[in-house]
């Protein structure tokens, strides 16, 4: 008998590998602004999670978060409100980050 404890899946959807650009910036006004592109690692209908190396995501922290992002006046492109929901250390001074989108602004 294994001794590994189960994780509970708390996910609402299925993830997909999809690796697909996309800038983030904090939307609250007391956070040190900032800007970042980067890419998703995994998406699903309500979340996106991506790899960072910015010490400066945290639980709660709600973002703006433009998705998916190719240039600046991308038709396509579409702009959320997102909050950080979990935040984990991974190796070369990385950060995974998974934020779940709240609603588009």
């Amino acid at each position: 008998m294994s001794t590994e404890t189960k994780r509970v899946e708390k996910r609402i959807s299925a993830r997909a590998k999809v690796s697909r650009m996309l800038r983030v910036r904090p939307s609250e006004p007391d956070v040190e602004n900032f800007e970042e592109i980067t890419a998703s690692a995994n998406v699903s209908k309500h979340g996106i999670f991506f790899h960072s190396y910015r010490r400066t995501y945290a639980a709660g922290m709600r973002l703006f978060v433009t998705y998916p992002f190719t240039f600046e006046h991308d038709p396509m492109k579409a702009e959320y409100l997102a909050e950080v929901v979990r935040v984990e250390e991974l190796q070369d001074n990385r950060f995974g980050v998974a934020v779940r989108l709240i609603m588009t602004v």
